[in-house]
Formats: structure tokens, sequence, C-alpha cells
């Protein structure tokens, strides 16, 4: 709106997806029941008129979901129907993560395991029967250093002994371990996603809310994934899932080759070039 009252350029910063070629008409249905809250008629009418006292002819979608200029925080593999994407609207810059966003460093086994990460994220962490079950999948499993971050939600005294291969944090220094890893088992959160494909590192993913099951599915789509319910996991799902995922050479060369083009589309540094390329 400022851009608009004062005749500047303006570039939109979008952290997940960006619409596409028929988006509306693609997600009418899963937007569906947004629309009829209480109360959305009214939100929309008032941002209607908001935009009209400064002669903003736009409709609230398209002011809002198609700007004229759009740098997407994310990697273009993981947009959906990325060939129905206007190039010359929006730029996917990869996965932006800031290298140096983790104070605490972290230092792997030094009998050179694998080490494998776990984490559900920040919010839907309170999974005491999850961890137990990757407990006794990955506990004791030769070849393997286990991370394990549980959250806020959780104590460790519910999980019951540690096995001597893993070491349990509430929260850790996420890049800093991707760096080092072998297999990732993840909620398929945006952010965890693109930090993962960024560093080459396979996923089982067990999606727990909103975007994570779209991100879920197409990480498996990339072939760098495998896909669990939370709730259903065993321990020989999860265990067989890691096999799976480990053993194979597929997912090995599909995982190098997404991690070299997410570092072609620049990240921050090609963002920030984009966004002084509009005012030069």
């Amino acid at each position: 709106m400022l851009a608009h009252r004062w005749g500047v350029p303006a570039v939109q910063l979008s952290p997940t997806y960006v619409a596409w070629e028929g988006y509306e008409q693609d997600m009418a249905e899963a937007l569906a029941p947004v629309r009829a809250l209480d109360g959305y008629d009214e939100y929309t009418a008032r941002f209607a008129d908001w935009l009209a006292r400064d002669g903003i002819t736009l409709s609230v979608d398209e002011f809002v979901g198609r700007p004229p200029r759009c740098l997407a925080l994310i990697p273009r593999a993981l947009q959906p129907n990325a060939d129905r994407v206007d190039a010359t609207r929006y730029t996917f810059v990869g996965a932006t993560v800031d290298a140096g966003r983790d104070e605490a460093a972290w230092e792997g086994p030094a009998d050179g395991s694998r080490v494998l990460l776990i984490s559900l994220g920040s919010a839907f962490t309170e999974q005491p029967a999850f961890y137990r079950a990757c407990l006794e999948a990955f506990g004791g499993l030769d070849g393997w250093h286990v991370v394990l971050s549980i959250g806020r939600y959780v104590e460790p005294a519910e999980l019951g002994e540690l096995p001597a291969n893993v070491e349990l944090h509430r929260f850790v220094p996420q890049l800093a371990v991707l760096a080092q890893a072998g297999a990732f088992v993840t909620h398929a959160g945006m952010g965890s996603a693109k930090e993962a494909l960024a560093a080459g590192v396979p996923m089982i993913a067990l999606p727990q809310a909103v975007d994570q099951f779209p991100n879920a599915a197409r990480l498996v789509e990339l072939g760098v994934a495998r896909q669990l319910a939370t709730a259903e996991a065993t321990p020989q799902d999860l265990r067989a899932a890691l096999q799976e995922l480990t053993d194979d050479p597929q997912v090995r060369a599909r995982a190098a080759q997404l991690r070299g083009e997410i570092a072609r589309e620049g990240g921050a540094a090609r963002a920030a070039d984009l966004i002084e390329a509009e005012v030069s």
C-alpha cells in the first residue's frame, strides 16, 4: 500500500508456495471452508474498501496473492505446479538458510557413525509414544548415532532409559546437525524440508498439520523421502523406511542433484541482487 501511495517499486517476499495459473480454480474446494468462516465476508469487504480509498482497483485476492513482483524464499522443487508459475512475476531463490543462525556448534560422533536427526519442529512435539517408537527403532542400530529433539512439551523421563547411541535435546542447532546427517526424521515443515534438501539429506516425513502434508507428498514425489503417519508408525516401519532410504543409490543421487539445484538458485544473496535490480 505504501509503495502504491509513494509510487515506488514493491517486491513481495513469500516464505511458502505462490499462486500458479489456475490456482483459484484448483484450490476452490480447499479454500471453501476458510471463505465460509464467520467474519470472512466482513473482512474482505473492509479490505476491499481500504484498497478502493487509495484508488486500487485490484480485488483483495489479486492484491495479496498476485503481486507484480515476488521472490519465493523456497526451492522451486517444493512448489506445486511449478511449471504453471509465471516466471516474469515470481522468482524462486532457494533455501535462503542462514548458515550463522545457530550460535551453538554441534560435534558429530568421533567413531564415524552416520547421524540420524529426529525432530518434529517446535509446535507439534507432544509425541512421547512416537519418540519411544523411535528409540526402539533406532536405539542400538549399528553404525548410527541418533540425535533426538523433543521440544518443550515432553519430559525426558517419559522416554525411559536412553540407548547408548542416542543423544537427547529439547532443541538442537538444526543446520549444524543436518550438515553432518545421513538421514532426517521430520514433520516436513517448510523450513525443515528446505534445510534438509539444501543439505542433501533424505527424509522420513511424518507430517503433523497444514502444509506439512503436501510438503511430505512432494518430498516423496521428488524421490528423497518416505512418508509415514505418526500415530501408526511402528518401530519396524521406521527402521524399514530408514533402510530403504539409505540403501538406495537413486535416493542419494537425487538428493545430491537437488542440493546442487537449490545452491544454484542463489539464496539470500541472489534475493538481494533481484531486489536491488528493481530500483536500479
